[in-house]
């Protein structure tokens, strides 16, 4: 039996250039996919947010351009925080999967490891930047 599982990431660029974002955007995206086994028609749904100092391009582009052309994307602008995290990606992948819940291996890299550091005794593949 499958569930609609959430899996979570996030990643840091350090210029507000559409190559930046959709360079890191296709990181985080190849690693929560590789760390999970996800395919895409099992893909209900995917949420894109950026920090309101990310303009430079919709980073849902970077799951067009892996392939995934069914799947519904959407973007929004994180809640600008003053003390929050600057130039931050983040990602919600609606996946249904048999798998239990903690057994889904959520993503953060580069500088948005410090969101999660309960999660940094995950496997290596998950806080290695993909460097």
């Amino acid at each position: 039996m499958a569930f609609i599982r959430g899996v979570r990431g996030a990643i840091t660029v350090e210029t507000d250039s559409e190559a930046a974002i959709l360079e890191a955007t296709t990181e985080l995206l190849k690693t929560i996919i590789e760390a999970n086994t996800i395919f895409e028609d099992d893909v209900a749904s995917v949420l894109f947010t950026t920090t309101p100092d990310l303009t430079a391009c919709y980073p849902a582009k970077a799951a067009r351009d892996l392939g995934w052309q069914q799947v519904a994307l959407m973007g929004f602008q994180e809640m600008h925080v003053p003390t929050g995290l600057k130039m931050c990606i983040r990602v919600l992948i609606h996946w249904n999967t048999p798998k239990a819940q903690r057994n889904i291996q959520h993503v953060f890299l580069r500088g948005a490891a410090v969101l999660r550091p309960d999660l940094q005794a995950q496997p290596a593949i998950l806080t290695s930047g993909g460097k």
